[in-house]
């Protein structure tokens, strides 16, 4: 490269560091009211956060219906607690981590020492406060607790595509463990 050559470059970089640099600069000092686009943007990112916190309440609600359910089953029938209690201590994991931390879910299945002794009724996790009713029969109690895993699977299932990812992986890990909840019930029992 000749001198003129790089004398050229350096007036040409020169230049147009200075031009950037006048750029930069601002003309009034004071605070700066944020235009448009950026209230536009703050009312959308609201938007999806109140989206976002609707979308888990309702996969929150759906795993405590399900929890109600199982504490019901298992008040009526204690006799079906070494199958059921596993997948009810399942469920309230799930209803936990999809209201990451939101109010522990306390273990109130038959047979467990402390306060979770009270009736599925008196819980937190008995979704509206009624009571459950459980079929007398153990084996139609146990399609009915199937039924209900699947509904809360299916629920899971159909919140997915508006989940933000990591909220949509967890929510596809529950609805699969729901699944096989269902299975477990029903047809796991005849293997």
């Amino acid at each position: 490269m000749t001198t003129t050559g790089r004398r050229a470059l350096l007036v040409a970089g020169a230049s147009a560091a200075a031009a950037a640099l006048t750029g930069c600069t601002s003309e009034d000092a004071g605070p700066r009211r944020p235009g448009a686009a950026e209230e536009a943007a703050a009312r959308e990112a609201e938007r999806v956060a109140r989206a976002e916190a609707a979308l888990r309440r309702r996969a929150v609600a759906a795993s405590r219906t399900l929890l109600a359910r199982y504490d019901a089953a298992l008040a009526a029938h204690p006799a079906l607690h070494a199958r059921v209690a596993p997948l009810r201590a399942s469920a309230a994991a799930h209803a936990s981590a999809l209201g990451e931390g939101d109010r522990p879910v306390p273990d109130t299945s038959p047979g467990t020492p402390g306060p979770g002794t009270a009736s599925a009724a008196a819980t937190p996790s008995a979704g509206a406060g009624a009571a459950t009713a459980v079929p007398a029969d153990p084996k139609a109690a146990l399609r009915e607790l199937a039924a209900a895993a699947r509904a809360a699977s299916d629920a899971h299932t159909a919140e997915l595509l508006a989940a933000p990812p990591e909220y949509a992986r967890l929510l596809a890990s529950v609805a699969a463990a729901g699944a096989a909840h269902a299975y477990l019930l029903t047809e796991g029992a005849r293997a």
